[in-house]
């Protein structure tokens, strides 16, 4: 895994909120910590047990990375892009692990027109109709 991918603190929008449940002693447990001042809050202790997990099972992650031939990190897909792939008549798989956006401009035509399947680890951001009209090709 990139450090830099990994390291830097997210931005409100360079983020997704998750929610999970926990029992009350885990919890109780987490606040305690955060009381004695090993984190500065809930958050941040949760964030810091996944960078962990992410950290002890890197070489798995790496490998099934390089498997799998998916961009990681942030992959912007301009209108532009598409419109250049159409024109050269090449069909995009998209594979990325972290963040994939397509730009709101991006029709569904010319969405369906350019992207054959599309499978993102993580956080797809583009507009309804172009998640409508790429559902069947999403995996």
């Amino acid at each position: 895994m990139s450090e830099n991918a990994r390291d830097q603190k997210p931005k409100v929008g360079d983020s997704e909120k998750i929610t999970i449940n926990l029992g009350y002693v885990d919890l109780g447990h987490i606040d305690l910590l955060v009381q004695e001042g090993f984190y500065a809050n809930r958050t941040d202790l949760i964030r810091t047990a996944i960078r962990n997990q992410i950290d002890r099972h890197g070489d798995a992650l790496r490998q099934a990375v390089t498997r799998k031939r998916v961009d990681l990190g942030l992959r912007h897909y301009s209108r532009g892009d598409l419109e250049a792939a159409r024109d050269a008549g090449e069909m995009l798989d998209i594979r990325v692990l972290g963040l994939a956006t397509i730009a709101q401009d991006v029709t569904p035509d010319l969405a369906r027109a350019t992207i054959a399947s599309i499978a993102v680890l993580g956080a797809l951001h583009a507009s309804s109709a172009v998640k409508a009209a790429l559902a069947d090709r999403m995996r």
